[in-house]
């Protein structure tokens, strides 16, 4: 497993709202796909996202195994989450055609077995980000498809200059 830390202390989850991290989250997959575009493997958008993240000083944790338990007893399977950021929020990386109700399933499964609140599905395989991007909550039996308005692009790429 891969750590990160940032630069930063490690933040609780009464430090850094959730929605506050997931708009960071976000800005940080626009900047990564502004950059290099859709169409390549999952894995070089998971090493461009921890390596904008490690530049952001955002502290984050990725290829995370869990263990597979079944009737108390662990299988010797893994679980693979792509990303926890913060400890705060569960993000989880596609480089797909489209995105399935399964990959959205993933993404609850991830969010009931760390106990975290909220996740993001990020699917780099689109002309636009923001049209790739699902919002889950724990607290929510569904997932919510995100609309990023174009002003809050802009509004993220130039706070980050």
């Amino acid at each position: 497993m891969n750590t990160h830390h940032g630069d930063t202390e490690a933040r609780s989850s009464s430090g850094l709202l959730s929605e506050s991290l997931s708009e960071t989250i976000i800005g940080t997959a626009i900047e990564v796909h502004g950059q290099i575009g859709p169409g390549l493997l999952e894995a070089v958008y998971e090493e461009c996202m921890c390596e904008e993240l490690r530049l952001r000083s955002v502290p984050f944790r990725c290829q995370i195994e869990l263990p597979v338990v079944y009737e108390g007893r662990e299988t010797g399977g893994k679980y693979r989450i792509d990303l926890v950021v913060a400890d705060e929020v569960v993000v989880e990386l596609k480089a797909v055609e489209r995105l399935l109700s399964v990959h959205e399933a993933q993404l609850l499964t991830y969010l009931r077995l760390t106990g975290k609140r909220v996740g993001l599905l990020i699917k780099f395989n689109v002309s636009v980000l923001h049209r790739g991007i699902l919002r889950a909550s724990s607290m929510m039996p569904t997932v919510l498809h995100v609309s990023v308005p174009p002003w809050w692009v802009f509004r993220l790429r130039s706070s980050n200059a």
